[in-house]
């Protein structure tokens, strides 16, 4: 339990740091002068290179051990945070980025998030769902935090988050050094029991179960890009004139449901099952997503929008449990990583299709991202359910 506490505290400074860096990094680049095509690289340098990193993790993260590379990625996770915060050259920014470490997602950071849920698993099976449940709520709730300290003093002032200092992103610097103090204090129950030093495949049994999940879950990161946060502001902006004031506390009252949602998620899949958590709760938040464009008024929208938020995420812990415990234990860490690469690759399509389809109709994304959404709940249930989950986790032999 020692260790989780350490993995949960980790976790909500990155979380922290995470909001905190986002509202702070939009406005300095939207400040810096720099080209809409240039500020593209470097977010989707930022997406590619959690993608990257991740599937270094996913060959070399139990050879190399889980603490060592955890508190390495932590470290190079504030020197990349003092570069931002000190650098605008483009190529530097665009190469920092690919190391994989910075995210403008709390809740998404690429090798470090695959790293702590091949951790997690070493949980007791009985509590494995509760504990990834806590893990997200703790993201959400600091990375809310994190957005508001970044954002608050600008709006009591009554001016844009723009003028935020650039120099204010220096504060990855000490958030990353007690995060790898407090990472190097786990324990070896943390690793992999089998650390195989010849070639041995990251994958071996649960490889075609991997790729089944890995490409079902790119599909759901992929209809989720099209309704990413800058969309539904935008959306909401064209549609019914709604400010970013009443957006921000919108998303910020959402954050809060979707903490609400984790914890009430690990609970619900202790007794209903993994997969039925994941399929359940995420096809009715998506039936609420492709109706909100039908919404006649401001606050029905926003109502129909939290209501969705409120259920959209109560997959997210128990698709990662399920993930770590369909696999041996020796695979969790590269099951992990690949599962989460899926969704790194897939999502960055969505936004570009999505704007298309906003030519033909300004609510089609909405439409298309709910259907695409349930064709992923139904294919996930129909693949399986009637694949059992492991009876025994099996260690592999030495």
């Amino acid at each position: 339990m020692n260790d989780l506490r350490r993995i949960l505290a980790v976790q909500a400074l990155r979380a922290f740091a995470y909001g905190f860096g986002s509202v702070v990094l939009g406005a300095v680049l939207s400040s810096s002068g720099l080209t809409t095509v240039q500020v593209g690289l470097v977010f989707t340098s930022m997406l590619a290179g959690m993608a990257l990193s991740s599937v270094l993790v996913a060959f070399v993260g139990d050879r190399i051990g889980r603490r060592r590379i955890y508190v390495v990625l932590l470290l190079v996770m504030g020197i990349a945070g003092a570069v931002y915060a000190l650098m605008r050259s483009i190529p530097v920014l665009v190469l920092v980025a690919l190391t994989g470490t910075l995210s403008t997602d709390p809740n998404e950071s690429g090798p470090i998030t695959s790293i702590e849920q091949a951790m997690m698993a070493s949980a007791p099976r009985e509590m494995r769902s509760r504990v990834f449940g806590r893990y997200n709520a703790v993201a959400y709730v600091a990375g809310a935090i994190g957005a508001l300290a970044a954002g608050g003093s600008a709006v009591l002032r009554g001016s844009s988050v723009s003028v935020v200092e650039q120099r204010s992103l220096l504060v990855f610097i000490p958030i990353a050094v007690v995060c790898a103090l407090v990472a190097s204090r786990l324990s070896s129950a943390v690793e992999s029991a089998h650390r195989a030093p010849g070639p041995r495949r990251p994958l071996h049994r649960s490889r075609s179960i991997v790729r089944r999940l890995s490409a079902l879950f790119g599909l759901d990161a992929f209809a989720g890009g099209f309704v990413v946060q800058t969309f539904l502001v935008y959306w909401f902006g064209r549609r019914f004139g709604a400010s970013t004031a009443v957006m921000g506390l919108a998303f910020f009252g959402a954050g809060l449901l979707q903490a609400v949602s984790s914890i009430v998620a690990g609970r619900l899949a202790a007794r209903i099952g993994l997969l039925n958590t994941m399929v359940f709760t995420h096809l009715p938040s998506n039936m609420l997503l492709a109706v909100v464009p039908l919404m006649p008024s401001l606050p029905l929208a926003i109502a129909v929008l939290l209501a969705r938020f409120a259920l959209s995420q109560m997959d997210v812990p128990a698709r990662q449990a399920y993930v770590v415990t369909m696999v041996d234990p020796d695979e969790r860490t590269a099951a992990s990583a690949l599962t989460n690469t899926a969704r790194y690759v897939a999502r960055p399509f969505g936004p570009f299709l999505g704007g298309a389809l906003m030519q033909v109709a300004l609510g089609l994304p909405f439409v298309v991202a709910g259907a695409t959404k349930i064709v992923y709940d139904v294919a996930l249930y129909t693949l399986f359910r009637r694949v059992p989950e492991p009876a025994i986790e099996r260690e592999p032999p030495p």
